[in-house]
């Protein structure tokens, strides 16, 4: 089935995040007087094409994509069998929304960053309860990845029971000396946060981020017991597209979502900032190694990775791909935020090894050639 477009909403303007990091940069179009959605049409079609040839090869049944630069929404449109209210497992995508609703109760004043996991959970010992908040969401932690295969199956539906089941696993490294990509240590964040705020993970998540924007078909329970999709806090959010947008133009207003404040700027730019920091990291093996070539140490942040930095080490493309192909990403070097919304048929895509986890972010990189002026390409 072809793309379908819908009428494109009106935005705030984007501006806020950028000043002068912009001027740093390469221009690939302005932030702050952009041509009207419509200017938009043919330039998004190589990006639309691309999604199309994905669901027409049977690797998505449907797919969803919303693209904002400026103050509109310039490019939103759904293939296959997938509409407005077409709700997915975002797997690794709702880590972005998880960090936040952490960060949020750190501008509360209720858990600190530095505060240790012994501080809330006594029962994690020696490593594991020397690792911090930060490291716990910054996948430094020293934390296994995930559960040993099958003991148990990590299809938790609270936080109490996940806690439970890491709390005999030995760590693998000091916290602060490694950074390995995994969920098993967000489970732990998480349950700091509820022993803080005495609010269980989802009430949470509902308080701080999702009834502020407005994110009423978004939830984190209860986690669908299909590969992929658990830890909770890792992999157990669901959303659609409209939904998971707005989440994006909150961040990228730096914390503010239609005048009203969500998030601090001192949250946001914890966010995005380097969380590697000492930790050991091969990052040509890691993701922004494998799909942008990055030989950069800081990959990643809190909740986000760090795709591409500027001469000040300041991410300026930020992501939180996913195993399944969902793909929200904020590109500070044209003001454009986007959303590809979609899950694998992991059969389908076994047969020609296609990976979505690696597919996806060529979009980002479509959408900034659509929208940069031919006078200004990058090099």
């Amino acid at each position: 089935m072809a793309g379908r477009s819908q009428n494109l909403p009106r935005l705030r303007p984007l501006e806020p995040i950028f000043g002068a990091t912009l001027a740093a940069l390469v221009s690939c179009g302005s932030a702050v007087a952009t041509p009207a959605p419509d200017a938009y049409a043919t330039r998004l079609e190589p990006v639309y094409r691309r999604i199309q040839g994905w669901v027409d090869r049977g690797y998505y049944s449907g797919a969803a994509l919303m693209v904002a630069q400026g103050d509109h929404v310039i490019g939103e449109r759904y293939f296959g069998n997938y509409g407005p209210d077409t709700e997915v497992y975002l797997a690794s995508a709702g880590k972005w929304l998880a960090a936040a609703t952490i960060a949020a109760v750190v501008d509360d004043g209720r858990v600190s960053w530095g505060d240790p996991a012994a501080k809330w959970l006594p029962e994690l010992s020696g490593a594991k309860g020397r690792a911090t908040l930060r490291q716990l969401l910054s996948h430094t932690a020293g934390y296994p990845d995930y559960q040993p295969a099958g003991r148990p199956r990590d299809t938790y539906q609270s936080l109490a029971e996940s806690v439970a089941h890491i709390v005999p696993l030995p760590a693998e490294a000091e916290p602060g000396a490694q950074f390995h990509y995994g969920g098993l240590a967000m489970q732990v964040a998480g349950r700091m946060a509820e022993l803080a705020t005495g609010k269980d993970w989802e009430a949470l998540f509902q308080d701080k981020i999702a009834r502020p924007l407005g994110m009423t078909s978004t939830h984190f329970t209860p986690v669908d017991t299909g590969e992929g999709h658990a830890p909770m806090l890792g992999g157990g959010a669901r959303s659609n597209l409209r939904d998971y947008a707005r989440f994006l133009e909150m961040i990228a207003h730096d914390g503010v979502f239609r005048g009203r404040r969500v998030l601090s700027a001192a949250a946001i730019q914890e966010m995005e900032s380097d969380q590697v920091r000492r930790a050991q990291v091969d990052p040509e093996r890691e993701f922004v190694g494998r799909v942008r070539g990055a030989t950069h140490r800081g990959v990643y942040g809190l909740g986000e990775w760090r795709e591409q930095i500027d001469a000040h080490e300041t991410a300026v493309l930020l992501s939180s791909p996913s195993w399944a192909g969902a793909y929200p990403w904020i590109d500070k070097t044209c003001g454009v935020w986007g959303f590809f919304l979609t899950h694998v048929d992991t059969a389908a895509a076994a047969r020609t090894g296609f990976n979505a986890f690696y597919s996806s972010p060529e979009l980002a990189m479509l959408v900034r050639e659509a929208v940069q002026p031919t006078d200004h390409k990058n090099p």
